[in-house]
């Protein structure tokens, strides 16, 4: 018999264990510095003038433009003014002519009619010139005497510098409007000053609209007389430094019946 063939058993081949690679560790980037880059310094850009601003300032040179004529009488009494015409002339649009005419209408230079615009005020007459007179004597009396009580030391000092500016003006024909114009000026800024320097808004505002009609009849202003002027105005200011409110109220009366007599010569009798 043969012998039985022995089954030999299959090897368990054992599984091989995986190797344990080591892993690499990532190697840190090195980080790079943000590059300084040197920043544009922002250009200074000149800021523009305010629209409003600058339409203000060509409003008031119109205005005072349009004022000197008028008080030079290139401008007549009773002259109508053409709106477009005096545009053309001054070299600006129509819109800083209206807005300066209606600043003249409040200081009562100007007449506006419906329909018909401007003109410029009439002179006038006698009895207007005396009763305008009247109401400059109530209202620059109380400007005088109030000033001599309330102004500051500020305001008293340029009253007193204001009154020693002496200015000899000569006729307009000699030396044509310029002098009417600069005599004009100082003697109403000294009567402004004064104004101010009582305190009361509305006392200023009628004292401005009264020395408007004034302006006009200055053409015919013996200007010989201007040294008297000076002197009156003198008087008040010393009057006004001394805090002396009766001296100041009376010398203002002085004044003005003063230049009542002057400006008379204008009308005939």
């Amino acid at each position: 018999m043969s012998a039985p063939i022995r089954r030999s058993e299959p090897r368990s081949q054992g599984r091989s264990e995986p190797r344990s690679v080591p892993r690499a560790e990532p190697r840190p980037m090195p980080r790079a510095e943000p590059r300084s880059v040197p920043r544009a310094e922002p250009r200074s850009v000149p800021r523009a003038e305010p629209r409003s601003v600058r339409r203000s300032v060509l409003s008031d040179g119109v205005h005072e433009s349009l004022k000197a004529l008028i008080l030079e009488h290139r401008l007549a009494p009773e002259a109508r003014l053409n709106i477009e015409a005096l545009a053309r002339d001054l070299r600006v649009s129509p819109t800083p002519v209206r807005e300066a005419l209606a600043r003249l209408e409040s200081e009562g230079l100007v007449r506006k009619r419906p329909l018909a615009g401007y003109t410029v005020s009439p002179l006038l007459t006698r009895d207007e010139f005396n009763d305008m007179f009247d109401m400059r004597i109530v209202l620059e009396g109380a400007s005088a005497r109030w000033a001599a009580i309330r102004a500051t030391a500020g305001l008293r000092a340029t009253i007193n510098i204001e009154a020693t500016i002496s200015y000899e003006a000569a006729a307009p024909d000699s030396e044509g409007p310029r002098s009417h114009a600069s005599f004009t000026a100082l003697d109403a800024r000294f009567h402004d000053r004064l104004a101010q320097a009582a305190g009361n808004p509305l006392l200023r505002d009628a004292i401005t609209r009264l020395h408007a009609h004034l302006h006009i009849h200055r053409l015919y202003f013996p200007y010989a007389e201007t040294a008297s002027t000076t002197d009156e105005h003198r008087q008040i200011a010393a009057a006004v430094q001394a805090a002396d409110p009766d001296r100041a109220e009376a010398a203002m009366h002085a004044h003005l019946a003063a230049a009542r007599t002057r400006h008379l010569q204008a009308f005939s009798p």
